[in-house]
């Protein structure tokens, strides 16, 4: 079933806009026409439309005794459409309620249906349909007025014929199943919109005006990318474990080491057009500012996607999927600990890559693997995802985990399972993001009201205690507890600034040397490299790192060491800069945008605290006897 047209949205061409509402019109059962439309000054150009009922209006009085049968009724429903910027078509006004009982038959004979079933619109009079070889979907996303203005109620992006290249269980159907309908997810999207304007959805309709591919992503979300964009995360584990929904997550990481959503969609299948189709609309909607690193799992149409939408972002692999499916390749060997605990050893501890690829060989010869396709197409990609290979990668924590972690984190765990159905997603979706949004709450007011119990004297624990988040201080005063273990520190080489250090670490019974890079520069700025990878990683620096600037006289951790997605005192507004900040004062959806954007900083800065709550609402009290009364211009 098409969904039903909503104001604000969009088309590329009055085509598309007019093909839409007729494929509507044609499962409803009724007709439509051309009411009326206008054109640019001096120019052919459409600029605007009317399409109604085709039982709008009555009979003229001129037609009064014709024989013909009377089919008009007077019906209300229509759409109107306008030219908008970039050559897009917008709706701005609905009705869809109508006065008379559908007619299948008599619609199907109608115009404007003979037309549809001779061309899939007007467009293809003069565009013949491609050989089956070059067809392509085509991606028709462009950046909605809700980026720069508040959404009217959504918007909706049609796109063309598809190419037949899925990928999985969904291929049959090539368009969105959802138990529970359409109407419950556009409902959804409507209450959410009544509090939060700057929420936006985009969706993916075919030519038939059913529902491909759905994105969405509230305000907070859009602002907290700038705080954490960096590194981001597509979470597939319901595509990749068959779940009843098709739902798919963008993840990033926060100031705690948290996951927070950064949009949401649900697919119709994993082929290369539909991820091509989700990638734009999520880029679209952070006004094209890709992220730095962009962690996947493997999939070649979802690698090629990647390139395509973010050619300047560096693609990973993501490390837990890899350790999972190389271990779900492994049936023989899965009632044995003995393969993951060899392959945790290589992965995870060797600090070479010629060390890696002799381990991982010998690893494969030992247990019988060097026929095993899996572990082949994953040593292929290894740069994507081995460690050894990403030291120059920054990954805020999100590669890797604890030795023997191989379960993939799932953003939505707890909440989403094998059999939840949209109707269940949706109910409980606000009520996920509120318990996301008061852990995050919380744990600012953690570390900004109590002093972390430090475990050793050592300055660089101090130090850190007043400057990180409490569970990155954690996790960086695990690196100072380490330095215990870790002696030996011997310069193996000079070359002016640049030094070479070895430090020794006891690891149980065994001892292992760690190689550090120590630069001083002319301003006397301090630079380190260790070839664990640790800052690279996880955004603090090693225990190897920390004791050989303890070693050469350095009581603080360098500032460039200090991260400020890390620090706990950094004021973080998520409300979101859309736009360029000028306001056009002949459009009032701009006034709208404008205001509600700056009053949503106060209120964010009122949250802090009683003292900024009561300084925020005398404000909101000064500013609305003033605007009270202000007097009007005569126009």
């Amino acid at each position: 079933m098409a969904p039903p047209p909503t104001p604000g949205m969009e088309f590329e061409s009055y085509d598309d806009a007019y093909s839409f509402y007729n494929s509507y019109a044609r499962e409803l059962g009724f007709a439509i026409r051309v009411k009326s439309s206008w054109t640019k000054r001096n120019s052919k150009e459409k600029r605007g439309a009317v399409l109604c009922c085709n039982c709008q209006g009555f009979k003229l009085l001129k037609d009064a005794h014709s024989r013909r049968k009377e089919t008009r009724t007077g019906c209300q429903a229509m759409i109107r459409l306008r030219l908008i910027h970039f050559d897009r078509w917008k709706v701005d006004q609905v009705k869809l309620d109508h006065n008379h009982s559908f007619d299948p038959q008599r619609a199907h004979n109608s115009k404007s249906h003979k037309k549809s079933s001779s061309s899939a619109s007007p467009a293809t009079k003069t565009n013949p349909e491609p050989p089956p070889h070059v067809q392509v979907r085509t991606i028709k996303l462009y950046r909605t007025l809700a980026l720069d203005t508040p959404p009217a109620l959504g918007t909706s992006l049609s796109s063309g014929e598809t190419s037949d290249l899925s990928l999985d269980h969904f291929q049959s159907s090539r368009r969105l199943e959802l138990r529970g309908g359409f109407r419950a997810l556009q409902d959804f999207f409507f209450q959410i919109q009544l509090s939060s304007p700057n929420f936006l959805y985009l969706m993916d309709l075919a030519d038939d005006g059913s529902l491909r591919n759905v994105f969405w992503i509230d305000a907070r979300a859009r602002a907290a990318y700038s705080h954490f964009g960096d590194v981001l995360l597509f979470d597939t584990t319901c595509l990749s474990n068959a779940y009843e929904l098709p739902l798919v997550a963008f993840v990033g990481i926060n100031h705690h080491g948290d996951t927070i959503l950064l949009g949401c969609g649900l697919l119709a299948d994993q082929s290369f057009e539909t991820y091509v189709w989700l990638f734009r609309a999520w880029l679209t909607c952070m006004l094209g500012r890709p992220p730095q690193i962009f962690i996947t799992e493997q999939c070649k149409a979802m690698r090629t996607a990647v390139s395509e939408v973010f050619p300047r972002a560096h693609h990973r692999l993501s490390l837990t999927h890899v350790l999972h499916n190389i271990c779900q390749s492994v049936v023989q060997l899965q009632d044995s600990d003995l393969f993951p605990m060899a392959l945790n050893r290589v992965v995870y501890g060797c600090l070479k890559v010629e060390e890696f690829e002799t381990a991982w060989e010998e690893m494969i010869i030992r247990f019988g693997m060097t026929n095993n396709e899996t572990i082949r197409d994953m040593f292929q990609d290894r740069e994507l995802w081995a460690p050894v290979y990403l030291k120059d990668t920054f990954l805020a924590g999100a590669l890797t985990f604890p030795l023997g972690n191989v379960a993939a984190p799932f953003i939505f765990s707890g909440y989403v399972h094998e059999n939840t159905s949209l109707r269940e997603f949706l109910e409980g979706y606000e009520s996920f993001l509120d318990k996301k949004y008061t852990r995050e709450a919380l744990c600012d007011s953690e570390s900004l009201k109590l002093i972390p119990k430090l475990k050793t004297t050592h300055p660089y624990e101090s130090q850190m205690a007043k400057v990180f988040t409490m569970e990155i201080f954690r996790r960086f005063q695990d690196e100072v507890s380490a330095m215990s273990s870790c002696f030996g520190v011997t310069q193996v080489h000079s070359n002016g600034s640049a030094s070479s250090y070895v430090v020794k670490e006891r690891e149980g019974d065994k001892v292992r040397d760690f190689e550090v890079i120590y630069e001083t520069s002319a301003a006397a700025q301090v630079r380190c490299f260790c070839v664990c990878g640790g800052f690279s990683f996880n955004g603090y620096q090693c225990r190897h790192v920390l004791l050989l600037l303890s070693h050469n006289g350095l009581q603080e951790v360098p500032p460039q060491y200090i991260l400020q997605r890390w620090r706990k005192d950094v004021k973080r507004l998520y409300v979101a800069e859309f736009g360029s900040g000028r306001v056009d004062i002949m459009n009032p959806d701009q006034w709208y945008e404008h205001l509600h954007r700056r009053a949503m900083q106060v209120v964010e800065q009122g949250m802090r605290s009683k003292e900024h709550c009561r300084a925020a609402w005398e404000a909101f009290r000064e500013c609305a006897n003033k605007v009270q009364f202000v007097t009007e211009k005569p126009s």
